[in-house]
């Protein structure tokens, strides 16, 4: 009898690991012609477009000639993404702003509604970490990524959230992480931001339920480690340079957010190993959160060679790290490359 059993869990683990699989390969796919024409001609927002996950996506809108603001610190490079977009023959209206400051959102929200009238989605993409042991991390720099990650996408939520209600319909899309499920060692205030983001989207979606908004809708997108400049630009006191094990590209993650943009879920986790650690995470807690810290203290600290302290652009922009994709996969390949062979001499 208790053979039975086991077989029938084991049957079930598979089934359900079959299905992440698909439905994780499926998302992540580029639109389809249909579906990169019913984006062409909407109205966008995206906070944090000048580089990673927000450039990516604001790219894509241009190729199917949507209409997109694009918002963040460094207005130099959001110039050169709409250059890009316009040629791609899609509208761009920078606006340099910083989502830390509900003064500035205010003013994009009043310029989106100048500019476009309605607003069909509004995307919070802006963020930046903190890598290092707790304790160690000086509590500016934590309280900084408190307001970048988790107040400003409060304040981007609640300006997204009015313009969407006085036009009756509209799509928010916040980026959380696998952390906002599974958080990581030497990640913890990113880690507490990203928990914050996932609960403000589940909330926000009750109370638009409960308040008779069915067309507006609070979609959270959760990434694996992603190869983008993050890495470059997180405040890093680990000793280590930044990095983590087996990586996705942004392409999977842009894919995903622009499938959301058609069909609105209340959140996803993008690809298998997002999905893999969510489902873990549910079933055996505890165990996931000691492999993976096992896992980032391998990667990070035993082996990450060495890196000056640095707090990143948490207080003010860097000029550099300004594309989609970072190239952290190849560096990280190199690396390892380095280690074996120090450790064979």
């Amino acid at each position: 009898m208790k053979a039975n059993i086991s077989l029938i869990k084991l049957v079930k683990l598979k089934a359900i690991l079959i299905c992440l699989l698909l439905s994780s390969s499926c998302a992540t796919w580029e639109l389809g012609h249909s579906g990169k024409q019913k984006i062409q001609g909407k109205n966008f927002v995206i906070v944090g477009a000048s580089s990673g996950f927000g450039r990516g996506i604001a790219q894509q809108l241009g190729n199917y000639k949507a209409n997109v603001i694009i918002a963040a610190r460094r207005g130099e490079v959001l110039e050169d993404l709409a250059r890009i977009i316009r040629n791609a023959g899609g509208t761009a209206i920078v606006v340099p702003m910083d989502i830390s400051k509900p003064e500035d959102v205010s003013k994009l929200a009043q310029i989106a509604n100048e500019k476009f009238g309605n607003i069909d989605v509004w995307m919070n993409v802006a963020g930046v970490g903190t890598i290092g042991r707790f304790w160690e991390i000086p509590i500016e720099d934590q309280a900084r990524i408190i307001d970048i990650n988790l107040k400003g996408f409060v304040y981007g939520s609640h300006a997204a959230i009015n313009l969407f209600k006085r036009q009756g319909y509209g799509t928010l899309i916040n980026f959380g992480s696998v952390e906002s499920h599974s958080p990581l060692a030497y990640h913890a205030s990113y880690a507490a931001t990203k928990g914050g983001v996932l609960n403000l989207g589940q909330a926000l979606n009750q109370e638009l339920r409960l308040a008779g908004y069915d067309k507006i809708k609070v979609v959270t997108i959760e990434p694996w480690a992603v190869d983008t400049p993050f890495w470059q630009h997180a405040a890093n006191y680990s000793g280590g340079t930044p990095r983590m094990a087996a990586m996705d590209g942004p392409e999977k993650v842009v894919n995903a957010t622009l499938h959301m943009v058609l069909r609105p879920r209340k959140e996803i986790a993008v690809g298998w190993k997002a999905k893999g650690a969510k489902f873990s995470h549910r079933i055996m807690p505890h165990t996931t959160d000691r492999i993976s810290a096992n896992i980032t203290h391998r990667y990070q600290i035993r082996k990450a060679p060495p890196a000056d302290t640095t707090s990143g652009s948490v207080f003010k922009p860097i000029p550099t790290g300004t594309r989609v994709d970072d190239g952290v996969r190849q560096r990280i390949k190199a690396e390892k490359r380095m280690y074996r062979n120090r450790n064979q001499k």
